[in-house]
């Protein structure tokens, strides 16, 4: 039956189900070899034991088409002279044997997939064993193990990047291994699959190498399942087939690798390997951060003679101690990405920082010795071979970074630099610079509250035996200490004079300089501490700004006496005396004679401003205490101290808001006054002070709704004018004239006649205004009383000229009151007028004498009326009026 055939059998039969069973049982009955061989070519079966036993037949059923090709009688032997006489034979015969040359093709193509078929389960092996299970077997591998290339990429390099992006690098060895002819050209594709978190270690066997003797990259040795090429895959043979005519269903080349652009089929130059590598950990860092993979590359790189990786590796060891080793911020916000541009854009000064960005004093010194010290030796290092040595690098990059650290950085640098430690634990060594950089940070620092750090800085500096030199040497050491006071001045072109200005001026000072200004430091901090502890702390520059400052060392001591008042509480005389003992040490020399804070001020001066400071606390019982407790020992005498008081007491006064000497400012003004014993000046500013009250108490304004001030009424020139406002004010103030010279008195013209007559003439006036006859007329005798006085004792020439003055005030009062024509007492007004013609002017006579005939006319008319009245009534009158009442003599 025709079913029964062979190739009708094999045709039947489904890929799926064919068995090595079959392809016995049928193939090998079939004597025809091309008609195999084309089947065996055409299966592509799942199970490999079957698509073994096709690959295997098809082998062996094309080994005749090589023995008759071998055997041609015309076809020479190759040899170097021979080989294109051959080659063509070859193809000649080809051309005449079609069959034989298909055979050929076909052969080259089961000999292709039985190394894959090869390949692909000893890679099934390696993934079970890899993963346990060989079910997790990549579908893609699993689907197609054996087919044919596709169009774009061959099959080995697309499975070898789908292992590597996999990171299955077992099976991805096995396929290099075994296929390195075609995936070499695809390394490099084959290598970006690889994660970039993968550890290099796990496929050092495909990084490239560079091989020193060929001077460019190392080729890998290839391997094959066979022991040697077969007769058809000779490129001899290869050639033949490509150059025959004869008609072909298979490409001879389809075993070749299809090459593309991402194929790189020549080896490498030196730099292309290396910037291989800087490619390679630039896309490492940039896609995943971890910065030891980066150097584990770069090193693998150096291991295989890769040239020009040494300097990347400093840089990624390096980068990599500031990210994995440094100090971390307490915040994750606060990390910083880091990346290799980054870190080689840094000059080494911000790389430093960069380190110890998150130190504390507490790490800072150990941080230093195992993370910047290879760092600035690495610096050094490159220096050299660059041909540029410079030993100083490593010191001036530290020496840079103290000078910018905090106090406490610097405290604990300096804790880890004493002369006491051994010279290689110490991290800085040399004594000379310890004490310029102590000099540089603490007198560039603005701090004033970290004294304790100060001090302990201080307290590591080393000290030297000083020989006493020439006198000379001697002038030199404190004339260079003076310029550091203006050099430390800040100026329009340098507003504040820097830790690192400042270690240029100390760098050149000799031996004997550094010694001095270490004494004058030692000064300083004392100074200092005590102004911190009374709350007005300075910064350490200004006890040299201020060295030959007698100005600004008055106004600290002030701050220092007053502020303190502000600022806390003393309790006592004790803390008081404690201030005092304070300020005097502050105006004291040193045992070195070295002038303190207060150097230029006096024992006196400074003991005045103390005890301007204890009035402004408003302590006056303390202050009592003082001076009769202390009144031996008293640096002040008792006319400085009534100075004192007046001034504290006018100060208190002119900030009173109020006039009121019961209360606030006002009263302190006035009880300060109290503290030294009376005096005549004490005792007129206190009358000042209750005028003062006084004045306040009848609600004076200076403006329209605003009140008279304190200081305002001080500031009056003419204080009577005060009086006049309260008179014109209040309406009945001329009533008591008692109280307002009283006021007159307590303004200060106590004595004064002339401002006495002023006010009366004034009290006269008002009443006069008032209509209080009465009132002013006896006001007006007290003042003709005053003038009449004052002229009998009239002696000198300054007297006249105030007598002449009262007088001027006096005879306009009399006159105004004596001609009033409501004021009806006529004898009263004659005798105003009488004393007007006598206290006038000789000018002003015609007036007053006219007033005077007027009234004495209006006088005569009435008492000849009266006459004439009493006539008419009374003819017999013996009662005579008296001629005299008329004319009164003034």
């Amino acid at each position: 039956m025709d079913g029964m055939q062979p190739h009708i059998r094999w045709q039947n039969i489904q890929n799926q189900d064919i068995t090595p069973a079959d392809v016995r049982d049928i193939l090998f009955a079939v004597d025809d070899d091309l008609w195999v061989v084309a089947a065996c070519v055409d299966r592509l079966v799942d199970d490999p034991d079957t698509q073994r036993s096709l690959l295997e037949l098809g082998i062996i059923r094309s080994k005749s088409a090589i023995l008759r090709a071998q055997a041609a009688p015309h076809i020479p032997t190759p040899d170097a002279d021979s080989i294109h006489r051959h080659n063509e034979a070859l193809s000649l015969y080809f051309d005449d044997a079609p069959d034989d040359a298909e055979l050929c093709r076909m052969r080259a193509v089961l000999l292709h997939r039985c190394d894959r078929l090869s390949t692909f389960i000893q890679i099934c092996k390696d993934l079970s064993t890899e993963e346990g299970d060989a079910d997790d077997i990549d579908e893609e591998w699993e689907d197609d193990p054996w087919a044919e290339d596709s169009e774009v990429t061959p099959l080995p390099p697309r499975f070898a990047r789908s292992f590597a992006s996999q990171q299955q690098f077992t099976a991805l060895r096995t396929l290099i291994q075994y296929h390195s002819t075609t995936l070499w050209p695809f390394r490099f594709v084959i290598l970006d699959s690889i994660p970039g978190h993968t550890h290099p270690l796990e496929y050092r066997e495909i990084l490239p190498a560079y091989d020193i003797n060929r001077v460019r990259e190392q080729t890998p040795s290839f391997s094959s399942w066979r022991a040697g090429l077969d007769w058809v895959e000779t490129p001899e043979v290869h050639a033949a087939l490509h150059a025959s005519q004869a008609e072909s269903r298979v490409a001879v080349d389809l075993y070749q690798s299809k090459i593309d652009a991402t194929a790189c089929t020549e080896p490498l130059a030196p730099k292309d390997i290396t910037s291989w590598y800087k490619h390679r950990v630039d896309i490492i860092i940039s896609s995943t951060g971890i910065l030891d993979i980066a150097l584990e590359t770069v090193q693998h790189g150096a291991s295989h003679g890769v040239p020009d990786l040494d300097e990347l590796g400093e840089e990624l060891s390096l980068l990599s101690r500031l990210v994995y080793d440094s100090p971390q911020p307490h915040e994750p916000q606060d990390s910083q990405d880091w990346t290799l541009a980054r870190w080689q854009s840094m000059e080494p000064a911000e790389v430093v920082s960069a380190y110890l960005a998150h130190s504390g004093p507490e790490t800072v010194a150990n941080d230093i010795t195992r993370l910047v010290t290879p760092y600035l030796f690495v610096l050094e290092a490159r220096a050299e071979r660059a041909g540029s040595p410079d030993p100083a690098l490593p010191t001036r990059l530290l020496y840079d970074y103290i000078l910018s650290a905090p106090l406490s950085i610097v405290a604990a640098v300096f804790e880890a630099s004493k002369p006491t430690l051994p010279v290689a634990h110490r991290i800085i060594r040399n004594d000379e610079d310890l004490a310029r950089l102590a000099l540089a940070c603490l007198y560039g620092s603005d701090s004033r509250n970290e004294w304790s750090t100060m001090s302990a800085i201080f307290e590591c500096l080393p000290s030297w035996e000083i020989t006493p030199g020439t006198e000379d040497e001697a002038d030199e050491a404190d004339a260079t200490i003076l310029s550091l006071g203006s050099f430390v001045a800040p100026s329009t072109t340098r507003p504040r004079c820097s830790p690192s200005d400042l270690m240029l001026f100390f760098k050149p000072l000799p031996l004997v300089s550094l010694s001095r200004a270490l004494d004058i430091l030692d000064l300083h901090l004392e100074s200092g501490e005590i102004l911190s502890r009374w709350n007005v702390a300075a910064p350490l520059r200004w006890f040299l700004q201020s060295a030959h400052d007698v100005v600004e060392q008055r106004a600290w001591a002030n701050r220092m006496a007053r502020r303190t008042v502000n600022s806390r509480e003393l309790n006592g005389k004790d803390e008081w005396k404690w201030l005092l003992e304070d300020m005097l040490k502050l105006s004291g020399t040193s045992e070195n004679g070295l002038k303190s804070a207060f150097g230029l001020l006096s024992s006196e001066e400074v003991s005045s401003i103390f005890f301007t400071g204890l009035l402004n606390s408003g302590s006056f019982d303390i202050a009592r205490e003082f001076l009769q407790h202390r009144h031996g020992k008293w640096p002040l005498s008792p006319l400085v101290i009534e100075d004192i008081c007046l001034s504290v007491s006018r100060e208190f006064y002119d900030n009173a808001s109020s006039g009121n000497y019961k209360t606030g400012d006002m009263k302190l003004a006035y009880d300060c006054l109290g503290v030294p014993p009376p005096s005549e000046r004490l005792i007129k500013e206190r009358d000042f002070i209750e005028a003062t009250s006084r004045l306040s108490s009848f609600n004076l304004l200076s403006r329209p709704g605003v009140l008279l001030s304190p200081i305002e009424i001080r500031l009056t020139k003419d204080r009577l004018s005060l009086i006049s406002r309260v008179l014109s004010n209040t309406a009945d103030a001329y009533k008591h004239t008692e109280v307002i010279l009283d006021l007159l008195y307590k303004l200060g013209f106590t004595g004064d006649v002339v401002a006495e007559v002023r006010i009366l003439a004034m009290l006269s006036d008002t009443a006069l205004q008032s209509e209080d006859f009465t009132r002013a007329y006896e006001t007006s005798k007290r003042m003709i009383e005053k003038v009449l006085n004052m002229s009998k004792e009239a002696s000198s020439g300054d007297l006249d000229e105030a007598v002449r003055e009262a007088s001027n005030v006096c005879w306009v009062a009399c006159f105004q009151l004596g001609r009033h024509p409501e004021f009806e007492d006529v004898e009263a007004k004659l005798s105003l007028l009488g004393y007007a013609l006598q206290l006038c002017p000789a000018d002003r006579l015609h007036d007053v004498l006219a007033s005077w005939r007027r009234l004495e006319k209006e006088v005569v008319d009435g008492r000849r009326a009266y006459l004439a009245d009493r006539t008419v009534t009374r003819p017999k009158n013996t009662t005579q009026p008296s001629q005299e009442s008329c004319l009164i003599s003034p």
